[in-house]
């Protein structure tokens, strides 16, 4: 029980941290409108490492349903455990959105722009590209969990992968280089939880003049993810299998 507890927890931290950055960028009459993309993505960078931080030495700090998917098809995590990670990591995402919402919550009343309120729960792409969203998802995913076998790994002869709190920082800054280098067309979401468990609050939450939740983009950044996921683990196994 205690690792989907932390699953819950390190991933409700990583939405809170992430998203609340977009919100002080995005939203109306906030202290930060002016720190722009860089900060949204150094923001987001240190929701991860934090994230992993607390909850890497009891759940190995998955907080990302294509990761624990990545791990286990990789042989690397045990399938048992894989339905309760995932939903633990959409209550945690849920959560943290939730407590975004709570603490800019006048800003939110006072916010007219329904994409901007919407872009602070989830991702919308710049350009309107169901295919291209999809491929932009699938490499940015690819990359980041090819880095996090290695990272989490250490060496190919291992049997089992997992973050540890030491490696927090390493990963916060692959998706810190992940977010400057691959999220400019759709906001490199790189996570089904991340997505779409604030898009279900978007649409759940009394938001005043919040607007549509964009449910036809909604399967972009589930699937995007979790195939770029899968194919970094059969690249894992494919390498691994030559050592």
């Amino acid at each position: 029980m205690n690792v989907y507890l932390f699953e819950i927890i390190g991933t409700a931290l990583l939405i809170l941290l992430g998203n609340g950055i977009v919100a002080n960028v995005v939203l109306k009459n906030t202290k930060g409108s002016d720190a722009g993309w860089v900060g949204i993505t150094i923001g987001w960078s240190m929701a991860v490492f934090v994230g992993v931080f607390v909850s890497a030495d009891v759940s190995e700090a998955h907080l990302n349903p294509a990761v624990t998917l990545a791990f286990a098809a990789a042989g690397k995590f045990e399938w048992s455990l894989v339905p309760g990670y995932i939903v633990s990591q959409f209550i945690g995402a849920m959560l943290g959105t939730t407590l975004v919402w709570l603490t800019y919550k006048k800003q939110y009343d006072t916010t007219e722009d329904q994409a901007a309120i919407l872009s602070s729960f989830t991702n919308t792409p710049a350009i309107k590209s169901p295919f291209w969203n999809f491929i932009t998802e699938y490499i940015a995913t690819f990359a980041f969990i090819l880095a996090i076998f290695y990272i989490a790994s250490g060496s190919f002869s291992e049997e089992t992968v997992s973050l540890g709190s030491l490696d927090a920082l390493p990963v916060a800054l692959l998706v810190l280089g992940i977010g400057i280098s691959l999220g400019g067309p759709t906001g490199y979401a790189i996570n089904p939880a991340r997505d779409l468990g604030p898009r279900i609050m978007h649409a759940l939450l009394p938001i005043k003049g919040k607007g549509e939740s964009a449910w036809w983009y909604a399967w972009i950044p589930v699937m995007g993810p979790i195939a770029g996921g899968l194919t970094a683990a059969g690249v894992y196994v494919l390498i691994e299998s030559f050592m």
